[in-house]
């Protein structure tokens, strides 16, 4: 894990492929360090995330973003994104992305000039 520090965030950039988010709380313990050091923004890579993340029936993607939202924490995912087939995992993806708290982007420079904005 990397920290990038700029004027408007503090992101910590995950990028080993060894990190395996299962879950809210295996990404809650994947973070905590890094919240301590005053991250409030963070990378991941889509294959971070198990296939179940993409499959929105399971509520996995909907519990682990509305728990990095409770505790106001913003998160991109990034990857290849553009030959998802499902039409409720499209919507929500670009949901996302419209708004300030969660996005899913193609590259580690989108995600950082993302996650730099900040809310006015």
């Amino acid at each position: 894990m990397k920290i990038i520090e700029n004027e408007n965030a503090k992101i910590g950039v995950y990028d080993a492929q060894d990190v395996a988010i299962s879950n809210a709380q295996a990404l809650l313990d994947s973070i905590s360090d890094s919240v301590y050091e005053g991250c409030t923004d963070f990378i991941f890579r889509k294959e971070h995330f198990p296939e179940e993340f993409y499959d929105l029936k399971t509520g996995l993607a909907g519990e682990i973003l509305q728990k990095m939202t409770n505790y106001r924490l913003r998160l991109a995912i990034v990857g290849d994104f553009t030959s998802v087939n499902s039409n409720s995992l499209r919507a929500f993806i670009a949901e996302s992305n419209r708004g300030t708290q969660n996005f899913f982007v193609a590259t580690e420079e989108e995600a950082i000039k993302k996650l730099s904005r900040r809310a006015d």
